[in-house]
C-alpha cells in the first residue's frame, strides 16, 4: 500500500501542473470521448492532423508512456514499476530496441518512443433534475448506508466503506447518491473485477435513470466510446482513465483479481479526479480493509440483514471422502447423485461450482444423460452471457459453474452445492459469496447450501461461522 501511494503521488505531482493548463471540452464537442482518457496512438481513431488540432487547442496532451530513472522504469499507464515485467523489443518505427510494458499489455502495447494521450477532464457534464425512475422503498438499513453515501459524495468524503451482507441491495443502496451526484452534474464510475456483474448491473441502472447517459465497458463490450455520465466497467478498463470521474465507485473491492493487483488499485486511484469520492462495496472485506477500519482509517456502514429480513442461508458441510478420486475416474459418488436427484424433484434450480473448468465439463458430462437441460459456464466459455441468461430465464435447472458466478449474479430461486470445497480456490471470502447465492429473493428468502468435500479446512468453518455471526448480528439490529 505505501509502495502504491508513493506511485500515484509521483504520477500527480507530475501531472498535475499539466492538468491545469488543459481546457475544457465545449458542451456537444464531437470528440468528449476524449475527455478524461489515457489513450495510446493506436486507441485514437482520429487523423495525425485533427489530433494535432485537438494537442494545439489544449484539448489534449502528449504524456510520456515509460519514464526511466537510472535502470529503473515505471509505466504511466498502469504505473508498474517492478523490472522483470519490462522488456524490449526491435521497434521498426525508430529503429530502436525499446522498452515496452508487460503488465498491461492486454490492454495494447505501451512503448517508451511513444507518448500517451491525455484528454482534458473538465468536460461540462449536464446537470440532472429527476434522473432517479426507482419507484421500490429502502429498509432502515439501507437508508443509513444511502444517507452516508450522499453525504460522502455531497461533501467530497474522499472514501467510504459500505459492508454489507450478500442480498443486502447494495445497488439500491447507491441511488441515492447517484442521484445526488447526477443532480450536481458531476460524472461517476461504477468499476467492479467481474465482467458478469457490469452484464448484471448495467440494465438495472439503465432502467432506474432513464435519462441519464449510461454505457457499459467491458473486454468484449459493444459500446467502446466510454463518453457517458455514468459509466459502468471492469477495473482492468481504467488503465485508459486519468481524473475522469467526480464519483469513484468499486463494487467487490475485495474480488480477485483487484484486491491483490497493485496496479489496477493504481489506475482506480488514477481514473478519479484528485478530489473525488470514493465509494467501496463488499460483502467480505479482506484483512487489509478490516485492519483499517479497526484503526478508524476507514469509514465503514456495516449492514447485516438481507433486504428482505431472512437470515442468510447457513451452508452445511458434507464428507464425501472419494470425491476426488470418483471423478479421476469420470464419476460422481452415489451420495452425490442422489443428493441431487433429491434436489431436482423441487422447484429449485441448481447451482453448482466446480473447482476447476475441466471438472465443469466433467460434471456436466456425467449429469448429461439424466438431466438433459444441465450446461456449464466458465471464463472462456464464448457464450456465458447467454448461458447466465437462459439459466436466470428458467430454461435450464442446473448450471454446473467455476467460481466466475461466485458473486455479483442474482437468481430468485436455487440451492447451491459446492464440489471440493477444500480446494485452495474456495477460499473464505469465495465460499461467503458462493452460499450468498441462495435466498436472495422475498419470495423464497431459503435456500440449501452444501459444502462437499474430502476434508474440512480453515477456509470451510470460517465461512461457515462468518454466516453465523452475521445472522447473529442482523438479529441484534
Amino acid at each position: 500500500m505505501i509502495l502504491l501511494l508513493r506511485l500515484f503521488s509521483t504520477f500527480k505531482t507530475s501531472a498535475s501542473p499539466q492538468l491545469a493548463s488543459l481546457h475544457p471540452f465545449p458542451e456537444h464537442e464531437p470528440h468528449k470521448w476524449l475527455s478524461g482518457k489515457l489513450l495510446t496512438r493506436q486507441e485514437i481513431p482520429l487523423l495525425d492532423e485533427e489530433l494535432q488540432s485537438y494537442i494545439t487547442a489544449g484539448y489534449v496532451e502528449s504524456v510520456t508512456s515509460i519514464e526511466k530513472r537510472r535502470s529503473m522504469f515505471t509505466c504511466t499507464r498502469c504505473g508498474n514499476d517492478k523490472r522483470h515485467l519490462f522488456a524490449t523489443m526491435p521497434h521498426a518505427a525508430c529503429g530502436k530496441l525499446c522498452v515496452y510494458c508487460r503488465n498491461c499489455i492486454m490492454m495494447g502495447r505501451v512503448i517508451e518512443c511513444e507518448p500517451l494521450f491525455r484528454g482534458s477532464p473538465q468536460y461540462p457534464w449536464p446537470v440532472v433534475e429527476n434522473p432517479c425512475a426507482w419507484g421500490g422503498e429502502l429498509t432502515v438499513d439501507q437508508q443509513q448506508a444511502a444517507d452516508e453515501i450522499v453525504s460522502a459524495i455531497d461533501h467530497g468524503q474522499n472514501e467510504l466503506l459500505i459492508w454489507a451482507v450478500c442480498g443486502a441491495g447494495k445497488t439500491e443502496m447507491l441511488f441515492p447518491g447517484l442521484t445526488a451526484a447526477l443532480k450536481a452534474g458531476k460524472r461517476i464510475c461504477l468499476a467492479t473485477p467481474r465482467t458478469d456483474v457490469v452484464r448484471e448491473l448495467t440494465p438495472r441502472l439503465k432502467q432506474a435513470f432513464p435519462d441519464v447517459t449510461i454505457q457499459a465497458l467491458y473486454g468484449d463490450s459493444e459500446e467502446k466510446t466510454a463518453d457517458a455520465q455514468l459509466l459502468l466497467a471492469t477495473t482492468h478498463q481504467l488503465y485508459r482513465f486519468a481524473y475522469a470521474f467526480d464519483v469513484m465507485i468499486i463494487d467487490e473491492i475485495d474480488a480477485f483479481p483487484y484486491h491483490n493487483d497493485r496496479s489496477l488499485q493504481f489506475a482506480s486511484k488514477r481514473a478519479a479526479k484528485l478530489q473525488a469520492s470514493f465509494i467501496y462495496l463488499t460483502a467480505t472485506p479482506r484483512l487489509k480493509e478490516k485492519k483499517r477500519i479497526k484503526q478508524k482509517q476507514l469509514p465503514a456502514v456495516f449492514i447485516a440483514k438481507r433486504f428482505h429480513g431472512h437470515p442468510l442461508p447457513v451452508p452445511k458441510l458434507k464428507l464425501s471422502p472419494w470425491l476426488r478420486k470418483e471423478l479421476a475416474n469420470r464419476r460422481l459418488p452415489k451420495s452425490i447423485l442422489q443428493t441431487v436427484q433429491s434436489q431436482q424433484l423441487g422447484s429449485r434450480q441448481l447451482l453448482l461450482f466446480t473447482s476447476t473448468i475441466e471438472y465443469a465439463q466433467l460434471v456436466t458430462d456425467i449429469l448429461q444423460p439424466f438431466y438433459p437441460d444441465i450446461t456449464s459456464v466458465h471464463a472462456e466459455d464464448p457464450e456465458r452471457e447467454e448461458k447466465v441468461r437462459a439459466f436466470r430465464n428458467q430454461e435450464h435447472t442446473i448450471l454446473v459453474t467455476t467460481t466466475i458466478l461466485e458473486r455479483g449474479v442474482t437468481f430468485p430461486s436455487v440451492d447451491v452445492y459446492v464440489l471440493d470445497a477444500g480446494h485452495v480456490v474456495f477460499d473464505e471470502a469465495a465460499l461467503v459469496q458462493i452460499a450468498g447465492r441462495a435466498g436472495r429473493s422475498q419470495h423464497d428468502p431459503t435456500g440449501d447450501v452444501l459444502f462437499f468435500h474430502i476434508g474440512k479446512t480453515n477456509a470451510m468453518l470460517h465461512a461457515q461461522e462468518a454466516i453465523l455471526r452475521m445472522n447473529k448480528r442482523g438479529k441484534c439490529q
